[in-house]
């Protein structure tokens, strides 16, 4: 879906024009490199006029709002009556200090600025310094790349597929506070919809599916005929559901269904709608699988799901380990994604491997509170090179914060047992996704 980024970069002409002029040059190289789409004046807007001309064009998803020079309340007001979207208010550094004439006062611009979004009551993120700088570069980035999610959220459906088993229920979403807080469409059907169809697929319909998924899974051959052309018509089934209904993340239901009522696991299938782009829970987590497609979306990778499992003080690590659902590319490349039978239940297939090392990862979460409002677990480390920790699916991650303290403190917050890890250091993005749908966070 398309996004606009717009830049509105706000003054009046009498300030020291060719430190603006720079300053304003600079801005859109460094936007242009970010969002190479982004609509931006041809000159600086140094008058309402001006402004309002440059209004008339776009239609932003974020508006980036630059004191290149001092502006009045006038010009962000201008803004706000035109556009409801998130707002990135940008402040340059003076350039020169000299005891000499004031370049820019871009600062004093930003407090008029600020002040009238706060009577106004909008939200809005805040970066101060010069398109040179790297921690402006960055926020920059990480409050585009939410803006972005912000909106792909509202065009997201999540398929939640059965219910929540006996004792889940932190996982459960309930479709009017998904989409009040997110914007999101909650689909919902039940396992059996799911099994009666793949029940009805002969084994000529299902081998294609079959031939992708040997392809990606070590040792599939020596799953017993039966579940193995079991496991293919279920994928086949959820495949062209999710296709068919324009899905983007599945929060599954597992057992005991798929063990009694079908007598193969789902685990497989959900590691393959990871690996084609669309996260998938088990344990119908609906938050679950809402976090893994934030993550997902902005690492540009799959994630991993699954409960913190074990401690090791002496490494400073926590292992998130699951039955098997994890996507394959991030197996191990020296097993590659091996499977084998559920740790429990004793049938296949479900993936068992231990994931890559990856040198930055977020571990994430989007937890419920009783009263129905969100919060976000947001923690960074990097995942390991360790082999499979016990039977399923596991990742060790090394915390930048003491590992035990974040046991110790998530468990007595009431954190719910499953957990994200995003592949790649995601944290400023989502601290800005939390602030622009007003989300308290929990830093570990």
């Amino acid at each position: 879906m398309s996004f606009q980024l717009a830049y509105i970069p706000i003054g009046v002409p009498t300030f020291h024009l060719e430190s603006a002029q720079k300053a304003f040059d600079d801005s859109v190289a460094l936007l242009k490199g970010i969002d190479p789409s982004v609509k931006t004046p041809d000159k600086m807007l140094l008058s309402l006029d001006k402004l309002n001309a440059f209004l008339d064009t776009i239609d932003p998803d974020l508006v980036v709002v630059q004191n290149v020079t001092f502006a009045n309340a006038a010009y962000m007001s201008a803004v706000l009556r035109r556009f409801s979207c998130p707002v990135l208010l940008w402040t340059l550094r003076e350039p020169v200090i000299d005891g000499g004439r004031l370049r820019l006062n871009s600062l004093t611009g930003a407090y008029s600025a600020a002040n009238i979004m706060r009577a106004c009551g909008r939200r809005f993120a805040y970066v101060f310094g010069a398109p040179a700088e790297e921690d402006v570069q960055r926020k920059i980035a990480a409050v585009v790349a939410a803006a972005k999610i912000k909106k792909q959220l509202r065009a997201l459906t999540l398929l939640q597929i059965g219910h929540t088993p006996e004792g889940f229920g932190f996982g459960r979403g309930l479709d009017a506070e998904l989409l009040s807080v997110f914007g999101v469409n909650l689909k919902s059907i039940e396992a059996r919809e799911l099994i009666n169809k793949a029940k009805t697929y002969t084994d000529d319909e299902i081998a294609s599916y079959l031939d992708n998924a040997r392809t990606r899974i070590v040792g599939l051959d020596k799953t017993p005929d039966k579940n193995k052309l079991d496991f293919a018509r279920l994928y086949k089934a959820y495949d062209e559901y999710v296709k068919e209904n324009h899905i983007g993340a599945v929060s599954s239901r597992c057992w005991p269904d798929f063990f009694v009522d079908f007598g193969t696991p789902v685990c497989a299938v959900l590691a393959m709608l990871g690996d084609n782009g669309v996260p998938a829970s088990c344990e119908a987590d609906a938050y679950g699988a809402l976090s893994m497609y934030i993550g997902q979306h902005l690492s540009g990778k799959p994630t991993f799901f699954g409960d913190p499992v074990s401690l090791d003080e002496g490494e400073n690590t926590i292992t998130f380990w699951h039955c098997g659902t994890a996507a394959c590319s991030l197996a191990r490349e020296d097993t590659g994604a091996v499977c084998d039978v559920h740790c429990n239940r004793k049938i296949g297939p479900t993936l068992d491997f231990g994931c890559k090392a990856v040198p930055a990862v977020t571990v994430f979460r989007i937890g419920r509170e009783p009263d129905g409002s969100v919060r976000f677990f947001v923690c960074k480390g990097e995942a390991l090179d360790k082999p499979k920790q016990f039977n399923g699916t596991s990742i060790v991650v090394k915390t930048e914060w003491d590992s035990k303290q974040i046991v110790e403190r998530s468990v007595k917050n009431g954190w719910e047992p499953h957990f994200v890890v995003v592949m790649d250091d995601v944290k400023e993005p989502l601290l800005a996704l939390a602030d622009m749908l007003d989300i308290p966070v929990e830093e570990y």
